[in-house]
């Protein structure tokens, strides 16, 4: 992932190298024109691009 982007949501699962299935997903990204909110079907998230976990976080402000 960029560093400009955020990734909200439910934590299904996840496995030994912390790839995760997430659900109720929200996508944060900040592009020129501003802020781009989009929300996602489940996904499957690979380890290696999670820098950082916040469980009971909110994500940004909108």
């Amino acid at each position: 992932m960029k560093s400009d982007e955020e990734t909200v949501g439910i934590l299904l699962g996840f496995g030994d190298f912390v790839n995760m299935i997430l659900e109720d997903v929200t996508e944060f990204e900040i592009i020129p024109e501003g802020r781009r909110i989009t929300k996602l079907d489940p996904i499957f998230l690979k380890g290696n691009n999670i820098p950082m976990l916040v469980p009971g976080g909110q994500g940004p402000e909108i």
